[in-house]
Parts: C-alpha cells; sequence; structure tokens
C-alpha cells in the first residue's frame, strides 16, 4: 500500500544544507497499523508529509498504491490524497467558520456524494457528537474537536489514514478516549493506518513500529501487545 525506496529530505539553511531524512526504506501492507516514533527532531513528520505527498523527497521515491509520487505535480499529488488518503492533526485543523456537521461534509461534497449530510451525521454520531452538529470548533474542547477530525478523516472511507500525534494538544485521559475511537474506527473501516507519536504507549497500540533517530530508521518491529 506504501513504499518508500531511499527516502531522503535536505534542507537549505543559512548555516548550510541540513539532512532531516536520508536513506529511508520502508514498505507498509494494507490495513496494516504502524507507528513511526522517536524523539522531537528525528524526522517523524517529515516522514509523514513524504509519504502522504504533502512534500517532495530530495532523493529516492514514494509509492502509494500503484501511484509513484514522483512522478505528479502538487495537482496530481492532491488527487491521489483525495482518493485514496484521510489526514489527522495534532492541531485539528477544523475549519473555523464551518460548524462541525459542515465540516466532516465537506470532504464528502468535494467527492460529489449526494447524501453527504445523513452521512457526516452518522459518522458524527458514532464519535458521540450527536448534539454537537451545529457547534463551531471554538465552541467544542480539544477532545471534541479531535472526533470532529476523525470523523471527517474516515468520511471518504481512505485506504490510508496519515495521524500526525493526533493525542499532542490533548490530556492523557481525553488523549486515551480518543485514541480509543481512532483504533475502532480503523478496524471497522479496514484502513492502512500510520501513525507518528513520541508516546511509546500510543505507539504499542500499533501492529508494527518503526523508530526513527536521526532523519534514520534504527527499528523495525512487530509489537508484543498492540490493540
Amino acid at each position: 500500500m506504501i513504499a518508500a525506496r531511499n527516502l531522503g529530505k535536505r534542507v537549505t539553511t543559512a548555516a548550510g544544507t541540513l539532512e532531516i531524512l536520508a536513506g529511508i526504506d520502508l514498505e507498509i501492507g494494507a490495513r496494516e497499523t504502524v507507528a513511526v516514533a522517536g524523539v522531537s527532531g528525528s524526522g517523524k513528520s517529515t516522514l509523514l508529509g513524504l509519504l502522504a505527498g504533502l512534500d517532495l523527497p530530495s532523493s529516492g521515491e514514494v509509492f502509494l498504491s500503484h501511484y509513484r509520487l514522483n512522478d505528479l505535480d502538487e495537482d496530481g499529488r492532491a488527487r491521489v490524497r483525495g482518493e485514496l488518503v484521510g489526514f489527522v492533526f495534532q492541531s485539528f485543523q477544523l475549519l473555523a467558520g464551518l460548524t462541525a456537521l459542515e465540516n466532516v461534509m465537506l470532504p464528502l461534497e468535494l467527492a460529489g456524494e449526494q447524501a453527504a449530510r445523513a452521512h457526516a451525521a452518522g459518522l458524527l454520531e458514532r464519535v458521540g457528537l450527536a448534539a454537537r452538529l451545529q457547534h463551531y470548533p471554538k465552541q467544542l474542547s480539544g477532545g471534541e474537536q479531535q472526533r470532529v477530525a476523525i470523523a471527517r478523516a474516515f468520511a471518504t472511507e481512505p485506504a490510508i489514514l496519515f495521524a500526525d500525534e493526533p493525542t499532542g494538544n490533548l490530556d492523557n485521559q481525553t488523549g486515551e478516549r480518543v485514541i480509543d475511537l481512532l483504533f475502532a474506527l480503523n478496524r471497522d473501516k479496514g484502513t492502512t493506518l500510520v501513525l507518528v507519536t513520541h508516546d511509546d504507549h500510543l505507539a504499542g497500540r500499533c501492529e508494527r513500529l518503526v523508530r526513527l533517530e536521526s532523519g534514520r530508521v534504527v527499528g523495525d518491529a512487530r509489537t508484543v501487545q498492540h490493540a
């Protein structure tokens, strides 16, 4: 489902060239749940962005399903993301001017779904927000905003879900409930999940743990226990 071959990312700074990722080889199969872990600055979010086609590598190549992202321009990569990918971010990234219902409806409407309103309302009910459909993000708690973001991510039933520190802005108890929900929906939908986290407990809930250190893979193994 996802493949990276000899992936590298470099950026130019005032101090010279900074190597963020180097020599990344990674394959992720359909329906796998994979955590990418490491300390801050290890390259986790950069890797996620490259795998999702949000950025292009300096070297190497990335495949999503049968698409080679290197061959596509930004519009082409956006089409692939629209077809295959859902996102959950640490900062929620809800549109402030839209209600919870409208935020979840948006990707469905962009995909041309006729029953977008009913579908979105059903997803929000599934995540426990049936009474919050008409609330705007600023009227919701952090945990509620992240649940809206999860409902939105699953709305188009993506083959791949990328989650970047999805509990980073939540307290421990709220974060645990949000992750329970994320994994429950992921099992139900049969989605491939790639989860970036610095939290070893959260990483251990995935089937597989890829550990980064200074932009390189230093570990890739099945976890002992997973949800």
